[in-house]
């Protein structure tokens, strides 16, 4: 019988999602802001003193008093873990507490992306104190963004104790720490979109593109669209997204019209829309017969996002191809609420973590620390926990923490603030995402999320 090591009984059940994450040339833009100084180690106690005096306060009354947050399924036949519905008076009353445990936190917290290194740190000292997990002991290592700091930041954790590795979050740095990690045959889950560092002891837990895709062209056929064509960068993440909807277009009987790729840097992309909508010939037959313009798609499918989503969506309403006569399907690069208010996007579909399950977490960190959460915040919050609720369980089923590659490979998958995921063999990580809309200048979800992969095809 399988184990599942993690039901994450996401309580504050946290927010929404853009997409692409950070690593390739599809990153987001830089923070500016000084990160503060980081302490060299974070247990429970700690991790509750870092906290500001409001943020005790509210962790202490979210919902079932932190530690109950996260509960561990597991075989009947093993060592039972704490029951789900057991009052938190006394968490170690049950069983024995677990022995110490060690994990890196590998996260930039100097240099140009230090704001997004102490924002993660701060999610992670939230999941920490929301564990109960006393003896659970937190190593920030900074990696200041690039491969030598990701290298000595590793190095660094390792050398401290560190049995399992968190992060690091740009591919250059994680490329640094991959050798390290396997050097010591220490597992490493990087928060990186850089799919191409996945596998041996590297786990990629970024938001990748194959899962959206798959997510949303399943959605778009069974809504009826089977005339689908595709205009994309003309660049690794666009050549990725190409052909994780070829192999789901074709599982999913739709026909594509029409492939037709763009530089990734350019500014202007009316010629290449011009003629992928073949509005020349479209708009000679009009003279005679205003009856008929017709497409021969019916959607299209665009992974881009921010301003080259506009443009391209623009472009496209231009020459006749407005969001009433072409439905608009994206990846995650379409999470951006900037989007939603955008005319020509009206009505687009795509796929990404469920932001009914991240609002809670939102708020929360925003009461906590002043100041709103960073995507990526929820992927290292999910991340400690997972860490924590594997060590926990691995102990009491195995005697030791569960950061072995079987336990990480688990088909059942783990659930968490973003919702369902699982690493596969390959170290992929795949999600289970929501479909949302944009309407009336809000990205509405209108379909949610799976809560198991049991009827998923994986990609």
């Amino acid at each position: 019988m399988i184990q599942r090591f993690l039901c994450l009984f996401v309580v504050f059940l946290v927010t929404g999602c853009v997409s692409s994450g950070y690593g390739k040339p599809w990153e987001r833009p830089a923070y500016a802001h000084p990160a503060e100084s980081a302490p060299s180690s974070l247990n429970r106690e700690t991790a509750r003193s870092a906290l500001p005096p409001g943020g005790i306060q509210q962790a202490q009354t979210s919902q079932i008093a932190g530690q109950r947050e996260f509960d561990i399924v597991v075989d009947s036949s093993t060592v039972p873990p704490p029951v789900a519905n057991q009052q938190p008076v006394s968490p170690v009353s049950a069983v024995p507490a677990p022995p110490p445990v060690k994990v890196g936190l590998l996260v930039p917290m100097s240099g140009p992306q230090a704001h997004l290194g102490q924002a993660m740190l701060q999610a992670a000292q939230l999941a920490l104190f929301d564990m109960g997990y006393d003896s659970f002991e937190l190593l920030p290592r900074d990696t200041m963004a690039t491969e030598q700091g990701g290298q000595k930041a590793a190095q660094d954790a390792i050398n401290a104790g560190a049995q399992l590795l968190l992060g690091p979050v740009f591919s250059s740095a994680a490329r640094g720490a991959k050798p390290v990690a396997q050097r010591y045959n220490v597992n490493m889950i990087s928060f990186s979109t850089d799919w191409t560092l996945a596998g041996g002891n590297a786990f990629i837990m970024g938001f990748l593109p194959f899962s959206q895709v798959q997510r949303v062209t399943e959605y778009a056929a069974a809504q009826g669209y089977k005339r689908i064509s595709v205009l994309a960068p003309d660049n690794e993440y666009g050549n990725a997204a190409i052909a994780a909807y070829n192999a789901s277009a074709w599982r999913n009987g739709i026909t594509t019209g029409q492939t037709s790729k763009f530089s990734a840097h350019a500014k202007d992309v009316t010629g290449i829309v011009r003629a992928f909508t073949n509005y020349d010939a479209r708009e000679t037959l009009l003279k005679t017969d205003p009856e008929s313009d017709r497409l021969s798609f019916d959607a299209v499918f665009m992974p881009v996002g921010g301003e080259q989503a506009r443009a391209v969506s623009a472009s496209l309403s231009y020459f006749e191809a407005g969001p009433r006569k072409v439905r608009r399907l994206g990846t995650g690069l379409m999470d951006d609420r900037s989007l939603a208010a955008e005319p020509s996007l009206a009505g687009t579909w795509f796929a990404t973590s469920s932001p009914e399950l991240r609002r809670d977490f939102e708020r929360r960190y925003r009461e906590t620390y002043g100041q709103p959460a960073p995507r990526l915040a929820t992927m290292a919050y999910d991340a400690t926990a997972l860490a924590a609720v594997l060590a926990r369980n691995g102990y009491y089923t195995m005697g030791k923490p569960a950061f072995d590659r079987e336990s990480l490979i688990n088909p059942n998958g783990f659930s968490g603030i973003d919702g369902i995921f699982r690493f596969r063999p390959d170290g992929l990580v795949e999600r289970g995402l929501a479909i949302l809309e944009f309407k009336d200048g809000e990205a509405i979800q209108i379909d949610p999320a799976p809560g198991t992969f049991e009827n998923m095809i994986s990609q």
